[in-house]
């Protein structure tokens, strides 16, 4: 793990996105190019969307549902070693997010075309965190988020 964060201090953006999308399918079941990633954030945290590009499009709403349905689990427990995995264990707002896990409420929705996971929570650093790991995802995913 130490070499994937070492390996992406001198890349550009453009580098960065690439191996980012490289490690993606390690971890996520449904195909970027087939999908976006929304982070919005809210006065009381951050909500994350996934969703196919082609609402008909079965087989990648069903990956994505079951993908969230099992990260929303890990992230109530205060594990977000997938994003980790993905992003580096240096993206912002991890450490934050583990340590307060326990003061993060989450909910996992089904959407017609993907899946939801609503992070909340009335601590404001977390709310900080919440939006800083968001933003660092955004950032990592290039065209395949918003």
């Amino acid at each position: 793990m130490a070499f994937v964060v070492v390996a992406l201090i001198g890349c550009s953006s453009k580098d960065r996105e690439e191996s980012v999308a490289a490690r993606g399918p390690e971890v996520m079941p449904f195909d970027l190019d087939r999908t976006t990633h929304r982070f919005t954030p809210t006065q009381r945290g951050l909500v994350e969307d996934v969703v196919a590009d082609d609402p008909d499009d079965v087989e990648q709403v069903e990956l994505i549902r079951t993908h969230l349905v099992e990260e929303a689990d890990r992230f109530e427990s205060g594990d977000f070693g997938d994003p980790a995995e993905i992003h580096g264990r240096e993206m912002p707002g991890l450490a934050e997010l583990e340590a307060g896990a326990a003061d993060i409420q989450i909910r996992y929705d089904d959407l017609p075309d993907g899946a939801r996971i609503t992070f909340s929570t009335s601590n404001t650093e977390l709310v900080t965190a919440l939006e800083r790991w968001g933003a660092a995802q955004v950032d990592d995913h290039g065209e395949h988020a918003e």
